[in-house]
């Protein structure tokens, strides 16, 4: 491995060298280290090779962590630091990666070796490893023979490459929009979005306008803020018609929304399902499609009489205050925030300034080390982009974890909100030493203008909290076996508890009066605004669970339905019908920038974020019930972290959730929660 010196991807690097990653590192680094792994695999399933768990880790799981780790960091710079050059040398690399892990996967030598382990002889983790692995090799096609597992490969490689353009389009038809609105236009719009559209429309030269985009700090302020219910409309259409036939013929998404929904299916059946939602039932906490629908019907039916409610009072307000007689699609949001302003007296935008970032990083941190006996501090490592940094997390004086933060929004960043580890806790089998987890917490916040801290709106606060969930979930696992410590080996449709339970804290007095600080004065939020954001809080809840609903039935009955991929809009059009109570226009395209289904790994499981939620709900109802009768927090955080953090994915979720709650999981909590018990 010549090359090894001056390719930061291929350096013995603890952490990677982020500073000092090129485009041009790309090829020859995928090149090593696919070399290496591939040598690896020859190694371990040579006739001789005996099948013995540690033998195979310390030749095998070495060298495939290495390329996990390389591609990783490649991965993630094309998320947070996209260029032309990058994206080309990720794009290039990306089909053979692919192509790898899938052979791996499917490697019926490898099987066969995994197959011959005697679990008997295994430690408990190591035997929950080794069942997921042989499990996960049936789904990866490794009992599939000749043309079908030939096939089965090509299909994973189109898949990815699929999965990739879609992404792209919905990134790129997002970026291409840009309305340049008059003073005029954007009354009624926050000063600090408007500061920064003043500012972007400068740059381009067109001084004196207002640059609006369809990224979320602009668009979402233009649709509750903006009294021109015309610019609205045109942020609107164009925000529901990107990536569709209704725009740029090249970013257009339908054909790789049917294609990749065929290759799905014919995936399902090569392995022996009927489609595609039943194939992606089996590592879940769900039994089966039909219990994940009859569970969103189940929710629908209770929320629904709450969201025809909500309908009418923005129906009642629109037409008495705001003269607004037949609402469009584009009025709801706007209707909605000055409902929220009269019926609470408050706006987000008043709440805002008392959210400065480094304030409420101060009062998450607190939190953490309180409920979780943990000490957080900076640290030092080699970063992306100036505005990143990076944290150590102690227990007792010991290292547990550590993380990045990327908190803003900027030019060639990913949208959304993430978590990703850049390596996981793992006794190694190669060194006897204890690699600690590391892990990646990205945002998209607005920077601060003018000097100041940038502020946060309390959904971003709750974003915050959200993505440190996962984090603590990665970071504070006690699992020595890579593959079920920390987020690995949980099912997906668990992976969401620890986040969303982190959401619950910014609903407590306790815990905001200590993270708020006036940008200007620096007094804390008053206890009158915390108490009207609290009545607010379940604000159109009911309106906001059928929507999730409608995301998730149309994502399930999509992969289990596998006729109407043909023509998906009917579908969406038909479980519309049967949940929603407003209805779009007929332009509104939101399933070409699904990408959680068609360029995350959320097909057939979007339905697990309600599912978590009633997990998260219950659990986090334990702090409640505990501080009732007088138990500290800091015990039942205690117990939390050890049954829920701690045990990652070393068993299955629902027997953590029953050794946390003493039962199982029930609605009761999440519909409390949510304002809709009763």
């Amino acid at each position: 491995m010549d090359h090894s010196n001056n390719n930061p991807l291929l350096a013995d690097s603890d952490l990677p060298l982020f500073d000092r990653i090129q485009p041009e590192h790309v090829a020859p680094a995928v090149d090593a280290l696919l070399k290496d792994a591939n040598a690896a695999l020859e190694a371990v399933t040579a006739p001789g090779f005996p099948a013995d768990w540690t033998g195979i880790a310390q030749v095998l799981d070495v060298a495939t962590e290495r390329l996990g780790r390389a591609w990783g960091a490649v991965s993630h710079l094309n998320a947070v630091a996209d260029t032309p050059a990058l994206r080309a040398a990720y794009t290039a690399a990306l089909p053979r990666v692919t192509e790898f892990w899938t052979r791996l996967g499917a490697d019926e030598r490898l099987y066969t070796k995994y197959k011959t382990i005697d679990a008997a002889r295994l430690n408990p983790e190591q035997r929950q490893a080794h069942k997921l692995a042989v499990r996960n090799f049936v789904l990866s096609g490794a009992e599939l023979q000749g043309a079908a597992k030939e096939r089965f490969a090509a299909i994973q490689e189109r898949q990815a490459e699929l999965s990739q353009q879609f992404s792209e389009h919905a990134l790129d038809a997002t970026d291409a929009f840009a309305d340049y609105a008059t003073e005029d236009e954007v009354a009624g719009l926050p000063n600090d979005v408007k500061r920064a559209a003043a500012a972007a429309a400068k740059a381009d030269g067109k001084d004196g306008l207002y640059k609006l985009t369809l990224k979320m700090p602009c668009y979402l302020p233009v649709m509750q803020f903006a009294d021109s219910g015309a610019l609205r409309q045109r942020l609107y259409k164009a925000y529901v018609t990107r990536a569709s036939e209704l725009g740029d013929p090249a970013l257009d998404n339908s054909k790789l929304i049917t294609e990749i929904m065929a290759l799905r299916q014919e995936e399902s059946e090569l392995l022996g399902f009927k489609n595609f939602g039943e194939l992606s039932i089996v590592p879940k906490m769900a039994e089966s499609p039909k219990q994940v629908i009859d569970f969103l019907r189940d929710l629908a039916g209770r929320a629904r009489p709450y969201a025809k409610q909500d309908l009418a009072d923005l129906r009642e307000f629109a037409a008495q205050h705001l003269q607004l007689n037949d609402p469009q699609a584009w009025d709801w949001a706007y209707i909605g925030e000055k409902l929220k302003e009269s019926r609470y007296a408050f706006s987000e935008q008043e709440v805002k300034p008392y959210f400065t970032a480094p304030k409420v990083l101060g009062g998450l941190f607190k939190i953490i080390e309180t409920l979780f006996e943990v000490a957080l501090r900076e640290d030092q490592a080699p970063i992306w982009h100036p505005s990143v940094k990076f944290y150590r997390i102690e227990r007792a004086g010991q290292l547990v974890g550590q993380f990045y933060l990327d908190p803003t929004a900027r030019t060639g960043k990913r949208g959304g909100a993430w978590m990703d580890d850049v390596r996981a806790r793992w006794l190694r089998p190669d060194t006897g030493k204890l690699q600690t987890p590391v892990a990646q917490l990205v945002c998209n916040f607005a920077d601060g203008v003018d000097g100041q801290p940038p502020l946060l709106t309390h959904d971003d606060v709750t974003t915050l909290f959200h993505e440190f969930g996962h984090g603590l979930h990665h970071m504070l696992t006690q699992v020595n076996e890579r593959d079920v410590s920390g987020i690995s080996g949980v099912e997906w449709d668990a992976v969401e508890l620890p986040s969303q339970f982190m959401e619950n804290f910014c609903w407590e007095w306790d815990v905001l009066k200590h993270m708020t600080g006036h940008v200007d004065t620096g007094e804390p939020l008053p206890r009158a605004l915390f108490d009207k954001m609290l009545a607010a809080k379940n604000f159109q809840s009911g309106l906001a669970t059928l929507r999730q609903i409608e995301f998730a039935l149309f994502d399930m009955r999509l992969h289990t339905e596998p006729a109407r991929a043909q023509d998906f809009m009917d579908l969406q059009r038909e479980v519309r019908a049967e949940v929603a109570v407003i209805q779009p226009p007929a332009y509104s395209r939101t399933a070409h920038t699904f990408s959680h289904i068609f360029a995350g790994g959320y097909a057939a499981g979007y339905y697990s974020y309600k599912w978590a939620e009633v997990l998260s709900a219950d659990a986090y109802a334990a702090f409640e019930e505990g501080t009732a009768a007088g138990k500290p927090g800091v015990e039942t955080g205690r117990e939390y972290r050890k049954q829920i953090l701690e045990a990652g994915g070393s068993r299955p979720a629902m027997e953590s959730f029953r050794a946390f709650r003493g039962r199982e999981p029930t609605l009761d909590a999440l519909l409390r929660h949510q304002g809709m018990a009763g």
